[in-house]
C-alpha cells in the first residue's frame, strides 16, 4: 500500500524523527509542510529517527498549496480530537494522505469546515486537560491502522 502521512509545519524535533523512523520501516512516504519549527539536519531530529534516514521517502513542500499540487489521487484524511469519525471506521485504500497538525495547536481552524467530512479520530478518555495522544504515537495507530487493512502485503 502507497501510504502518506503529511505533518503540517511540525514544531518539535523528536516526534518528526519518530515519525520518519515509523514511515522509514513502513515504507510510508513522510511529506513535511514549511515552515518547519526546527531544521530537519538538527540533532534531535536526526538522533530519534537514527540511521533510518537514507530508507525514507521524503519530501518537504513549501507550504499547504505547494503540498496540494503534488497530489496525484488518494484521500486526504486529517487526524483530529474533533474529528467526526473513528480511525479505524475509515477505509484507507492506495495512495492515501493522512494529514496531522502542529502539536501545539493542531489543524489550522480553516481545515475544520473545508475538511469536514475528512476529520478522523483516535477515542480518547476524557480527562481535564489532556489535549490528545503523543503526535509520533498518533501516527504510528493511523499508520499500522492503514497498514493492517491492507494485510501489511509488503511488510515482514
Amino acid at each position: 500500500m502507497a501510504l502518506n502521512i503529511v505533518l503540517f509545519q511540525p514544531e518539535i524535533p523528536p516526534n518528526t524523527g519518530n515519525i520518519a523512523r515509523t514511515c522509514a520501516v513502513t515504507g510510508v512516504h513522510l511529506h513535511l509542510i514549511k515552515p518547519l519549527g526546527f531544521s530537519i539536519d538538527q540533532k534531535s531530529v536526526k538522533r530519534a529517527g537514527l540511521d533510518y534516514w537514507d530508507q525514507l521517502e521524503l519530501t518537504i513542500h513549501e507550504n499547504f498549496d505547494a503540498f496540494l499540487e503534488h497530489l496525484d489521487g488518494g484521500n486526504m484524511w486529517f487526524a483530529s480530537t474533533k474529528g467526526g469519525h473513528l480511525y479505524s471506521d475509515v477505509q484507507y485504500q492506495d495512495n492515501d494522505f493522512i494529514v496531522f497538525g502542529q502539536e501545539s495547536k493542531g489543524l489550522p481552524p480553516a481545515f475544520y469546515e473545508r475538511y469536514a467530512d475528512q476529520l478522523i479520530r483516535i477515542p480518547m478518555k476524557p480527562v481535564e486537560g489532556a489535549r490528545s495522544l503523543n503526535l509520533s504515537n498518533a501516527a504510528a495507530v493511523l499508520i499500522y491502522e492503514a497498514l493492517r487493512q491492507t494485510g501489511f502485503d509488503h511488510l515482514i
